[in-house]
């Protein structure tokens, strides 16, 4: 993982400024293709795990996608040493700058495609993979803090080492380490087969299996149901005895036996209209995850939205550490991921210990993801008043108008805004995924953790759609950021965050845990 992590985050931290630079994109148009690039990178995951639970099992997932996103990079690599493969170079991506022929967008979009499809197929199926080492669900959840901790570290190494070399040396270096640190990462990992347990597949897809319960509960959707457990079909090799819940009581119609349904030796006769009560059960702990699911939406679609501007406004803004060093604007992301970093330590080895030790309380996973919620409010705030402070500078100093004008404020403003974004993934991000680790049903738990991947990949459509709107219907976002109100675009991230920080604490009042003796640190419930 942390050989992936460098791999991914040397290409894709600078992505925007590489656009600019040398495919001659105008600055929104780079920050949107970034979206659409880190959507790819974390919808993707989602298929991975699919594909992990249903077919190959996490093991071949994960060695294929790493050697597609090594493909990706050598793509990437290509289009900085053959001149031939893009536009003559200019300024900034003014309007007098030569566009990208269609093949030389081509090649450029199959590379990203590639890269992201190789990230998107490893980032979130080690997870899964990594947590099935461990039995305890208490050594489970520590594992997911130490794996974001791993992933958040080296991205964060990439951000600052490997794009300082592309800014400062030549992109040919940065795209070539990475890739090498992708071969060493897989590499690695494929020398550890043997002492993995691996995780199977289930040798056909567990959503075929969900769709049965839909269309099985709807061909006998007038069937009276009986109370009584005999008379609804169990898996002969699961040894309990489940009894069907009432949440969705419509569903349980597709457990229930009814004449025919059965062979002389008791197995199913038409997989499409009768169902185990297990399957039944699974589809029903989808169900109650999925309002609690669309609450992480929102929540990233701020983060989203900080991480599409924040290149935009370290490019305007004083970079200068002395004379003669300037901090690449690709690399202010280096400061979310540390203190991502330094919020997991903290709570892992600090704040869980405290808490275990002196107090009769622990933080669950929904309450980590609530803080979460409240840090990345005050984020979106924060951010707002600072921008707002930049563009007082920029009209004191009359530089509207002025494209490739400076801000004479240091970006160090930006930290603190970078710091709360930091410290709520520290809590929100590793609280998710134990969270559907934990309430997944078991036949998709390479699935669970992509979950998570799945709403970040649909926020940066969400971002992109509404940057569109924001442009579309203000003038909050022109190319120029220092003609535009970004400081407003901040305030309606609040605002939003607000309105979901909201609904977040509904649902989660009402979601009450599958196990309890599942849960970390044997937490009572709510």
């Amino acid at each position: 993982m942390a050989g992936l992590s460098l791999a991914a985050g040397g290409w894709t931290s600078n992505l925007i400024v590489f656009l600019i630079n040398e495919f001659n994109m105008k600055s929104i148009a780079a920050a949107k293709v970034f979206n659409v690039v880190n959507g790819l990178t974390t919808i993707f995951p989602i298929v991975g795990g699919i594909i992990a639970d249903s077919y190959l099992g996490c093991f071949s997932v994960i060695w294929i996608s790493s050697l597609i996103s090594a493909l990706g990079i050598l793509l990437l690599l290509l289009t900085v040493v053959i001149d031939a493969l893009r536009p003559l170079a200019c300024g900034d991506g003014s309007s007098l700058c030569t566009s990208p022929s269609t093949n030389q967008y081509v090649f450029l979009y199959v590379a990203l495609a590639l890269a992201s499809i190789g990230v998107g197929g490893t980032r979130f199926t080690v997870a899964p993979m990594g947590a099935y080492q461990f039995d305890k669900p208490k050594h489970q959840t520590m594992f997911f803090d130490w794996y974001i901790f791993i992933f958040y570290l080296c991205w964060a190494l990439s951000t600052a080492f490997i794009v300082y070399v592309e800014d400062n040396i030549s992109w040919a270096w940065g795209f070539g380490i990475s890739m090498a640190c992708n071969i060493l990462g897989l590499a690695i990992f494929l020398a550890g087969k043997r002492f993995y347990r691996h995780v199977k597949e289930q040798g056909g897809s567990p959503f075929v299996n969900l769709a049965r319960v839909v269309v099985a509960a709807t061909q006998k959707w007038r069937v009276p149901l009986s109370e009584q457990t005999q008379h609804y079909y169990h898996d002969p090799s699961d040894k309990t005895t489940l009894v069907p819940t009432k949440f969705f009581k419509f569903l349980n119609c597709a457990a229930f036996i009814t004449e025919g349904d059965t062979k002389p030796d008791g197995s199913i006769s038409n997989p499409w209209r009768l169902c185990t009560v297990q399957q039944v059960e699974d589809l029903k702990s989808l169900i109650k995850l999925f309002p609690l699911w669309a609450s992480g939406l929102l929540i990233s679609t701020q983060l989203v939205m900080q991480l599409s501007l924040l290149t935009l406004q370290a490019l305007k803004m004083d970079r200068h550490i002395g004379p003669h060093f300037e901090i690449p604007a690709g690399s202010m992301l280096v400061f979310i991921l540390l203190f991502t970093c330094i919020a997991i330590s903290i709570i892992d080895r600090i704040l869980n210990p405290f808490l275990a030790k002196y107090t009769t309380f622990s933080l669950t996973p929904l309450q980590r993801v609530g803080i979460g919620h409240a840090l990345t409010i005050l984020c979106m705030a924060v951010s707002a008043l600072v921008e707002s402070r930049r563009l007082r500078v920029a009209r004191s100093h009359h530089l509207q108008g002025q494209k490739d004008a400076i801000v004479p404020m240091s970006v160090f403003w930006l930290l603190p805004q970078l710091a709360l974004n930091g410290i709520g993934e520290g809590f929100h991000f590793p609280g998710h995924i134990a969270f559907y680790y934990q309430e997944f049903p078991t036949s998709l738990k390479n699935t669970s953790t992509a979950m998570v991947s799945l709403f970040i990949g649909i926020a940066f459509y969400i971002g992109n759609v509404l940057i569109d709107v924001v442009q579309r219907e203000t003038g909050w976002l022109p190319d120029n950021i220092n003609d535009g109100r970004m400081d407003n675009v901040f305030w309606l991230c609040c605002t939003l965050g607000s309105i979901n920080f909201i609904y977040f604490l509904v649902v989660s009042s009402f979601y009450k845990y599958k196990n309890m003796e599942n849960k970390p640190n044997n937490v009572p419930s709510k």
